[in-house]
């Protein structure tokens, strides 16, 4: 499935409705680690069934990432029907993004 480019308009919809698993990554264009882990987050989406995959550019989309409590990024929020079950922070392997959605 392709990453969903989520702003403040689409995220109640996409995240806070949506039933199953959500992964959004919270990222900014200018941060050398989001560079590095988008392309694993954009695997992660191809690759695994069943889940939903977001991005959030915290430039754009200020509000959403003080709502969330953002402070650090790359930041992997991974919510279950609409209610986070699960946070990472920084760059992290494939097999940890999976682990994380996994245990949601």
């Amino acid at each position: 499935m392709a990453v969903i480019e989520l702003n403040n308009n689409t995220f109640k919809n996409e995240v806070l409705e949506s039933k199953g698993v959500v992964m959004v990554d919270f990222w900014a264009p200018w941060c050398a680690p989001c560079r590095m882990l988008s392309p694993v987050v954009d695997q992660v989406a191809e690759e695994t069934a069943g889940v939903k995959v977001g991005k959030v550019n915290i430039d754009e989309e200020m509000d959403l990432a003080v709502q969330y409590g953002v402070q650090s990024i790359p930041c992997i929020v991974v919510f279950k029907d609409g209610k986070e079950v699960n946070r990472s922070v920084g760059v992290v392997p494939k097999a940890k993004l999976q682990q994380i959605i996994e245990n949601a």
